[in-house]
């Protein structure tokens, strides 16, 4: 299924350009990814992580994502020690495919390795279950839902004004609204999801330690440090610095190169 995905991924991500190449340029191309990914898994399988990685950003300096291609990327930098950048991958990877539980797993345990302790503001438990239900599936997946339930919506309208019995134009106008509640709801968490993919508004830090200052300056005050592995939410960004928020609601200033984005 991942080396599926992969191949998937290199039909769509080549667009109209891929399209206009010739049926062996096409098998070219898709056999180099296999053999991409083959070497890349053979070196992970036999501990060398570096030809691993190696291998796996050459697929991705192709323009081609997938959630099973930044998975395996994560568990090559955590297995060299690079918490850093195994939570970025492992991060993007859960953006793709939010229902994995393997990727949930792997990141949540490299989590735990960071040494950064902080306290997460509580969140009104309602909200909470909301994010839950829509980090079930990807943006793909709900924008599929909200179509079926838009055609059933449709449908079944057509069923209520139709139909000539009652009872049928009972049926037909229950469903309709319960369909087109559905789909109002699948749209909102389609797009959301398609939000968290497209603005990138998270970020990893990848410095070993990295001071938060109070303004965009290195002369300002240290408010406080965050280390190797921490994520922060971005605000703000000028001259090379981003204003940040960590989960217990503490913001500062951190320079650009010290963190890299979702």
């Amino acid at each position: 299924m991942r080396l599926l995905s992969i191949i998937l991924c290199t039909l769509l991500a080549s667009g109209v350009a891929y399209a206009q190449d010739t049926p062996q340029q096409q098998a070219d191309a898709t056999v180099a990814v296999e053999a991409l990914w083959s070497t890349a898994n053979a070196a992970y399988s036999e501990g060398n992580f570096d030809k691993a990685i190696t291998d796996y950003e050459k697929i991705l300096a192709q323009d081609l994502h997938s959630a099973a291609l930044y998975y395996n990327l994560a568990n090559a930098y955590f297995k060299k020690g690079e918490l850093g950048k195994a939570l970025l991958y492992y991060n993007r990877a859960s953006r793709i495919a939010p229902g994995d539980e393997d990727i949930r797993h792997n990141q949540e345990y490299a989590e735990k390795m960071t040494k950064d302790s902080i306290e997460k503001i509580p969140e009104f438990f309602l909200v909470t279950w909301i994010k839950q239900v829509r980090g079930t599936f990807s943006c793909s997946a709900w924008t599929v839902f909200s179509l079926v339930m838009l055609v059933l919506a449709l449908t079944m309208a057509l069923v209520y004004l139709l139909a000539q019995r009652m009872s049928l134009r009972k049926v037909g106008f229950y469903t309709m609204a319960a369909a087109a509640l559905l789909f109002v709801v699948t749209t909102v968490f389609a797009i959301s999801e398609r939000n968290v993919l497209t603005k990138r508004s998270e970020a990893i830090v990848m410095s070993s330690a990295a001071s938060v200052k109070s303004s965009p300056d290195r002369s300002s005050t240290e408010l406080f440090v965050l280390h190797e592995g921490t994520k922060v939410t971005i605000g703000e960004t000028t001259d090379g610095w981003a204003e940040v928020r960590i989960a217990d609601g503490r913001k500062g200033w951190i320079e650009d190169k010290r963190i890299e984005r979702i």
